[in-house]
């Protein structure tokens, strides 16, 4: 039985924490270094499983990597990054966890250089999101010119865990565009944000 009787991008099914995601989340203009830190971190452990299993551990994420502090995260030392491959609610990857301590070192730089991660990711844009017409998931691409464009340039920076696919879904995440299906109720309300 569905969570609501709102058409909706079918991808989030009906699991209650990926519909959740989806309606509040998914697709909204993220301006918020730290949100944008959280996402670009997420995406990054994310490569190779499922969105459902990041959406799971979050919390022990935000826990783990100090509310995703990037200031912090960078600062982090082996005898952190040895304790993170322990944290059972975690992923425990080593080049993913060592990864995210770069990146937030690249992250500083950045806003070093642009004053902030948000003026510099949203930049590619002009700071307007991508509005797609997609009417089904067959028509969403894993990857865009864009994509690869900032995949990049983010590659240049240091950053690591950012291909093109990557940095696809941190798009979409961060509501660079707007992916919904033409048809769920969310599409034509992000239209009006």
């Amino acid at each position: 039985m569905p969570l609501t009787n709102k058409k909706r991008c079918p991808w989030p099914a009906d699991i209650r924490i990926m519909v959740k995601y989806h309606d509040k989340e998914w697709g909204v203009p993220v301006h918020n270094d730290r949100k944008l830190f959280e996402f670009l971190l997420l995406e990054g452990f994310q490569a190779g499983l499922s969105w459902l299993t990041i959406l799971n551990k979050r919390k022990n994420f935000r826990r783990a990597f100090d509310n995703f502090d990037f200031n912090k995260v960078s600062k982090y030392d082996k005898r952190k990054i040895n304790s993170l491959l322990k944290d059972e609610g975690i992923i425990r990857n080593r080049l993913k966890i060592e990864s995210a301590v770069t990146n937030a070192k690249a992250f500083l730089q950045v806003r070093k250089e642009f004053g902030t991660f948000d003026k510099y990711i949203w930049g590619f844009l002009n700071g307007n999101p991508v509005v797609n017409k997609f009417k089904s998931l067959k028509e969403l691409p894993a990857r865009t010119a864009l994509s690869d464009k900032i995949s990049s340039d983010l590659k240049k920076r240091g950053f690591r865990f950012v291909g093109s696919t990557i940095i696809y879904a941190h798009m979409q995440a961060t509501g660079m565009v707007n992916d919904h299906m033409t048809d769920c109720f969310r599409y034509k309300e992000l239209l009006k944000k």
